[in-house]
């Protein structure tokens, strides 16, 4: 493999956590080198995130060579070739060079290799594809370097072997390219996805969420999903996601409140549908309990809401909603709704008002009311709702006294 460029050293690659894993398999000759997302996040400047380790070495002498310097080595995979060093409390995955024998769908029959071109002939991207030695020296066999440059996102070798080895990868590439992508996607790449998408349907319910809500935090996820929806490719995941008119509007609502994109709002926005429909993407999806009653609850809002509202209208309906977070995406979503031009100053004050009622109470409770001489049953429950409103009509500015002062001339009425 040819050295292709140098990437200046990063801290996360010379800090001693680091240099301590690779002294730790040069001290029994295993070269080694960090691969894909990191270098690749690296040589474009942005935020690096997991540090991936490759190396010639078998994978019970990777974890030979780490306990004898020390770290405490954790087979996580060590049928597949990978182990995780911990170093200074800091994990790094690394993963021994291999070769596919024969591919079974997302499962293949692996063995493992000195040679790192056929590691690399392994991965999905060109992007990903690329690896560095501990000083920055740059390997680049199948031309990713020139892919990022370009925001061309590209399979290693052949597009639809590579999507038919793993049906997974078919999102990984709309993902990717909503991350990475500029101008036309890849004509052999969307052919492939094109063709194969009617697989998608044999993915795991999480694998295919993981995928799509990394897609949405995208800034141009929008257009990305209309490209999925235009292939063919949303019929065979979520046939009812087809509003990516809104999905744009939002995504541009929250760059320009400085609101970050969060992708279970955003899949709100593209749903088409009523709270069932929600609850049956939420079940394609496998999504956890929390963010299935989210999105539901986004789907079909428990009440109007408008960012032009007055703040006291908007202060109770935070109280109402009883959640500044579902309050915030509310706010948003309307605005998203809403035609014609929205004010900003205005959309940045209402989603300012979620902060205005932390753990907000009523000052009363029943228990008050039974001292007061109030007898249990529908007439308590009734009274304190009555007291309830003429506080919140207060908008929340009485006090406990003022409350059951209210309370006995509510029940001398």
């Amino acid at each position: 493999m040819t050295a292709a460029a140098r990437l200046v050293p990063q801290p996360w690659m010379t800090a001693p956590e680091s240099r301590a894993v690779f002294a730790a398999l040069a001290a029994g000759g295993a070269d080694a080198r960090f691969v894909g997302g990191c270098v690749r996040d690296a040589w474009l400047g942005r935020a690096v995130k997991d540090i991936d380790i490759a190396t010639h070495a078998p994978p019970e002498r990777v974890m030979e060579l780490l306990t004898a310097a020390g770290l405490r080595a954790i087979p996580t995979g060590i049928a597949h070739g990978t182990v995780t060093a911990l170093s200074g409390g800091k994990p790094y995955e690394i993963t021994t060079l291999r070769r596919d024998v024969e591919s079974f769908g997302r499962h293949a029959r692996v063995a493992f290799t000195d040679d790192w071109v056929e590691d690399a002939a392994r991965r999905d991207l060109t992007m990903n594809a690329l690896s560095c030695t501990a000083d920055g020296l740059i390997h680049d066999p199948f031309g990713g370097l020139a892919d990022l440059a370009a925001g061309r996102v590209r399979f290693v070798g052949d597009a639809t072997r590579r999507v038919t080895e793993d049906v997974l990868r078919l999102l990984r590439f709309f993902r990717f390219y909503a991350h990475y992508g500029r101008g036309a996607p890849d004509a052999e790449a969307l052919a492939a996805c094109m063709a194969l998408a009617p697989r998608l349907p044999t993915l795991s319910g999480e694998r295919v969420r993981g995928e799509l809500f990394r897609l949405l935090t995208a800034p141009n996820a929008a257009q990305v999903w209309r490209l999925m929806i235009d292939q063919g490719v949303m019929t065979h995941l979520l046939p009812t996601a087809t509003d990516t008119a809104r999905l744009d509007r939002l995504a541009r609502l929250e760059r320009d409140a400085d609101a970050p994109p969060d992708p279970t709002r955003r899949l709100a926005a593209v749903l088409v549908g009523d709270r069932a429909a929600a609850l049956r993407v939420a079940e394609t999806l496998r999504l956890s309990n929390v963010e299935r009653d989210r999105l539901a609850a986004l789907s079909e809002p428990p009440m109007a809401l408008s960012a032009t509202d007055d703040r006291t209208m908007l202060r109770q309906a935070l109280y109402r909603i009883g959640d500044a977070g579902l309050y915030r995406d509310l706010v948003l979503l309307a605005a998203a709704n809403a035609s014609g031009p929205l004010d900003l100053a205005a959309l940045r004050a209402a989603l300012a008002v979620a902060g205005d009622l932390p753990d907000l109470r009523l000052p009363v409770a029943g228990r008050d009311l039974l001292a007061l001489g109030v007898e249990r049953g529908p007439a308590l429950g009734a009274l304190l709702k009555r007291i309830e409103a003429w506080w919140i009509a207060g908008d929340f500015q009485a006090d406990r006294a003022a409350c059951l002062d209210a309370a006995r001339e509510l029940m001398g009425a």
